[in-house]
């Protein structure tokens, strides 16, 4: 039985006011420009802000998260490893994260971000939902990992305007079905990418299983969602994933699905992609 797991970013891309080039954690919560918004659904800001509080409760809101975040953070790396090998980079591949330039896109309260910086990854967050970026800078700090881990509150497309090409790798996760144009998250994820630089999406897909297990399970029996969480129309299938990624530049390296089971409460991957699923894709060096 596999069952939808919750989103773990909002969903968050509006222009926001100019910013210094990679601000650290005290920086993390510029203001927005209200007279501007681009590729952003407020109340998604909204509902995580409101849960800033429970990011690093692991018996909490976000308690999915923590449980599967092991499994989500091997995977990322294995696809580093294999991405960096097959680049011939001058980045050593057997490291994995370490030592590599990463940049966490809709980073939440930091929960993947703090992973990879546990890693030895150079990890900058970003966000548009100031208390969440509140709730990890905090967290970085206490963890002693303010020189490894900043947050910066700016749309990633903005972010690629001005830093194109600086990061080894772009992750992307539980965002996509949630914003007006998932193709242009993807094709910053490209830009920001340096030649060779692997990026790892996830997201869910659309097709009557996902929507029995993603709505109708998770928010209306299970109740492990709030009703209205998810819209069925924004889930990504596999194929239309693929074909933004080739389209904005990308080679697809893996895809692999992320499964549930509410009565064992046992998280596992496997290659059946029909509801949460994660995909890998580099971009080429030349």
């Amino acid at each position: 039985m596999s069952q939808v797991l919750p989103s773990a970013q909002p969903v968050n891309h509006q222009q926001i006011n100019p910013t210094d080039n990679m601000s650290n954690s005290n920086n993390a919560a510029n203001e927005f420009n209200q007279n501007t918004a681009i590729n952003v659904d407020a109340s998604e800001v909204e509902k995580f802000n409101n849960l800033a509080s429970e990011w690093w409760n692991k018996t909490g809101a976000f308690a999915t998260l923590h449980e599967i975040n092991p499994l989500r953070l091997n995977w990322i790396e294995d696809n580093v490893k294999h991405g960096f090998m097959s680049a011939d980079s001058s980045k050593i591949a057997e490291l994995g994260l370490a030592g590599k330039k990463v940049l966490d896109v809709g980073c939440g309260g930091g929960i993947l971000s703090e992973s990879m910086a546990r890693r030895g990854a150079d990890v900058t967050g970003i966000d548009l939902g100031t208390e969440n970026l509140k709730a990890a800078a905090l967290h970085a700090e206490q963890s002693n990992l303010d020189n490894t881990l900043r947050y910066q509150h700016i749309p990633i497309e903005q972010l690629a305007e001005t830093h194109a090409g600086q990061f080894d790798v772009v992750t992307c996760m539980e965002m996509l079905e949630h914003v007006p144009d998932p193709t242009a998250i993807v094709e910053a994820c490209f830009k920001l990418l340096a030649p060779g630089g692997v990026c790892v999406l996830s997201t869910i897909n659309r097709n009557p299983k996902s929507y029995l297990f993603a709505i109708v399970g998770a928010e209306y029996v299970l109740r492990l969602l709030d009703r209205g969480t998810h819209d069925y129309a924004k889930f990504i299938t596999p194929a239309e994933l693929d074909k933004m990624a080739l389209n904005a530049g990308f080679s697809r390296q893996d895809i692999i699905g992320l499964h549930y089971n509410p009565l064992t409460k046992r998280y596992w991957l496997a290659q059946n992609v029909d509801v949460n699923y994660m995909m890998a894709v580099q971009k080429p060096l030349l």
